[in-house]
């Protein structure tokens, strides 16, 4: 069984990011740039499952710029098996990337499709969704366990009263959270590896998908600086703060 892992390249999470001057994006210029959390996440999760024997190969999938192959390299250094990078200039928004995948996903057949719940950069949290509705598979969101038996798979997810158990048939489309596992720590023989593995690259014409944006971005602005609190004598002056200043009762 196939695992296709999509994989996307963001600003690391460790950089405190700045907004553009002209408030159009923010500014990635000289920034360091690695692969989303969540989506490192769901490639230590199909390795895992390869390492089971559930498992016979690992893709690993990216759509964006150039750039976006150290980040595919990265996750075959995790331990996917060969790379496909749908290359890309454009701003690739999430319908765009789920028909991409869509594309993808017809081309290769995976058994599953594991991705992280959201990307860091903009939290939509929307491609798992979007890709499981035009592939008409069954979807597993927010997932904390995955279990692979005879055929189906099982999955806990997280949900506001606590977690629910759900059990898909094949194939399938399952979107990672947190907990899920640690992804493992990148050694420098298997960075060597990498370079050796397979890459594919297509443009988003060779899989017939165009990848016109349909939402514009009007403007980017940091959020407001917090002011420093204040010590008040008594719950009055307190009530009157909040009536007030604060506008919240």
């Amino acid at each position: 069984m196939k695992v296709l892992v999509p994989v996307k390249r963001v600003v690391d999470y460790n950089v405190k990011v700045r907004v553009k001057s002209d408030n159009t994006g923010v500014d990635i210029a000289n920034v360091k740039m690695s692969m989303n959390p969540f989506d490192e996440i769901a490639v230590e999760e199909a390795v895992r499952l390869r390492e089971k024997g559930v498992v016979t190969e690992v893709i690993a999938v990216s759509c964006g710029v150039t750039q976006c192959q150290e980040t595919l390299r990265t996750a075959m250094a995790i331990g996917a098996d060969r790379a496909i990078l749908v290359e890309s200039t454009e701003e690739l928004q999430p319908l765009a990337v789920a028909k991409l995948l869509k594309a993808l996903v017809d081309k290769e057949q995976p058994g599953l499709i594991i991705l992280g719940k959201q990307a860091i950069d903009d939290d939509c949290n929307q491609t798992g969704q979007m890709l499981a509705a035009l592939c008409d598979l069954p979807q597993a969101t927010f997932a904390s366990k995955v279990e692979v038996v005879e055929g189906k798979v099982k999955v806990t997810r997280e949900v506001d009263g606590g977690s629910e158990t759900l059990s898909l048939t094949l194939p399938a489309v399952i979107t990672t959270d947190l907990r899920l596992n640690e992804p493992r720590y990148v050694t420098l023989p298997n960075i060597m590896k990498a370079k050796k593995k397979q890459m594919e690259i297509f443009k988003p014409a060779d899989l017939g998908v165009d990848v016109k944006a349909h939402l514009k971005t009007l403007k980017v602005v940091e959020p407001p600086k917090r002011s420093a609190g204040i010590k008040v004598p008594d719950v009055a002056t307190l009530v009157a703060k909040l009536k007030n200043e604060a506008k919240v009762i």
